[in-house]
């Protein structure tokens, strides 16, 4: 068929606009709105044509009825992490508990006090976060802004924009999202001094590379890697004196930061935020929706003096943090008020991280007993063991022993299976690896089970 042909059996807009479907639409939505959808998937429809593509109007009406339903529908919303990655960006990282839901509900049915005080004055938004971070770490002060990333950014503004700021090779990371140590420093206005050499850096070098334009000591805590074999790292017990005696301040970056010791629960260690105080760091940064378990945030605590200066720099106005994120921080951090085993139940991320084999197995084999039952000979399903991650950059050369359900379709190839599930309306994500669909019982928690079996439902005829 000729070009001119193709075009001709495109529709108008307005003939479109008359589809039964369409009418169903404009019960809800305004038509203008309605009509930018209809004009741009004519636009693809027909470049699709013109490249060659076997369509008729049958593939025009269900691209436009999705982006319809997808854009009413919620895209941020409940899902389901059978991945066996206990901290995954995609999917929001650390689950809140459920006192921070309770505090978000009551924070969204009107207005919240945020920076009031009990004389109806304007007050420091920072005062309750700054006295639980007190508590916690033992820091003079603290503030938040909305990630580490920016809190990094700020901190070298603020302390050494336009000077140098002496920082180890091997610890010039990069992170998920081609986050690089060097682009901030050259966004804050600092000048990056490197020293050593990436495998090992010595006091020396530090005290080599001190001049009359030293702004900082960087330390940065490698959190997504491990460098091991002939190695050499200078603690902070070693810097700060060095530090002192020359009048810098050190700046220690944590990445995800821990409030709890790690170790004594089997995991490896992982830097404590209350060791980089006791051990003399003017300023310490890390992230609250990690190991901390919160919201999306930039936790900077330190010397009064130093968070004074950040907090006067301009660029804290521009990252600071909104009142949600504020009011779940508190009741994150309240939680680390608790008697230890409070803390572990009411904790999701210790929970997730701490939960017993055993049980893991059991919830597993719940869920494969179940999937059996209703699709019988269309399914094969099995449970097996593997290991799960922690992710989010945190305890990165550690894996989990865990328990898998393995899924097998007979007649829908796996990658549709998968993908169906991650559309059903409380998304299913699990991995895909030898035909196979593994669901990580680790991460799935108590009840989602359920959610499971709804999603197979409505993407397989149960028998």
């Amino acid at each position: 068929m000729k070009n001119k042909d193709i075009l001709r059996n495109i529709p108008s807009v307005d003939k479109v606009l008359n589809w039964n479907e369409i009418k169903e639409s404009l019960k809800i939505l305004g038509q203008n709105h309605v009509t930018e959808i209809i004009r741009d998937n004519i636009e693809q429809y027909r470049k699709r044509l013109l490249a060659g593509e076997k369509l008729d109007l049958s593939h025009l009406k269900k691209a436009i009825l999705f982006e319809i339903q997808d854009l009413i529908s919620p895209y941020f919303c409940y899902a389901v992490n059978a991945l066996g990655i206990v901290l995954h960006t995609g999917l929001g990282r650390a689950p809140f508990n459920k006192r921070i839901a309770e505090v978000v509900h009551d924070m969204s049915r009107g207005y919240s006090r945020l920076q009031i005080d009990e004389e109806g004055k304007r007050a420091d938004r920072y005062r309750k976060i700054n006295r639980l971070l007190q508590i916690l770490t033992g820091a003079e002060a603290g503030i938040i802004v909305n990630n580490n990333a920016a809190a990094t950014m700020l901190i070298l503004n603020a302390m050494a924009k336009g000077k140098e700021v002496i920082v180890s090779r091997g610890q010039l990371i990069e992170i998920g999202g081609a986050y690089r140590i060097p682009d901030i420093m050259a966004q804050s206005g600092a000048t990056m001094h490197e020293i050593g050499t990436t495998n090992r850096t010595h006091l020396k070098d530090y005290a080599g590379a001190i001049n009359e334009n030293t702004g900082a000591i960087l330390r940065v805590h490698q959190s997504n890697y491990r460098i091991i074999g002939f190695t050499k790292e200078v603690s902070l017990e070693e810097l700060v004196p060095l530090a002192r005696e020359n009048n810098i301040p050190v700046i220690d970056d944590l990445g995800s930061g821990a409030l709890i010791d790690f170790s004594i629960y089997g995991l490896p260690k992982e830097p404590m935020v209350q060791e980089s105080i006791a051990a003399g760091a003017d300023v310490v940064c890390f992230s609250g929706d990690k190991l901390i378990g919160g919201p999306q945030c930039g936790i900077i605590i330190g010397k009064k003096e130093y968070i004074e200066k950040i907090k006067k720099n301009p660029l804290t106005r521009a990252l600071r943090c909104d009142k949600l994120t504020n009011a779940v921080l508190e009741a994150t951090l309240q939680t680390f008020l608790l008697k230890e085993e409070d803390l572990l139940l009411n904790h999701p991320v210790l929970g997730i991280l701490l939960k017993p084999l055993d049980e893991i197995k059991k919830h597993a084999n719940r869920c494969a007993r179940a999937l059996k039952a209703s699709f019988g000979s269309s399914l094969r399903v099995s449970v097996k063991p593997g290991v799960s991650e922690i992710g989010g950059g945190s305890l990165s050369t550690e894996q989990l022993p865990t328990f898998l359900v393995a899924v097998q379709s007979v007649d829908l190839p796996i990658d549709d299976l998968a993908r169906a599930l991650r559309l059903f309306h409380k998304p299913v994500y699990g991995r895909v690896a030898e035909d196979t669909l593994l669901l990580d019982f680790r991460t799935v928690l108590k009840g989602e089970e359920k959610v499971i079996l709804e999603a197979f439902k409505t993407v397989l005829k149960p028998i």
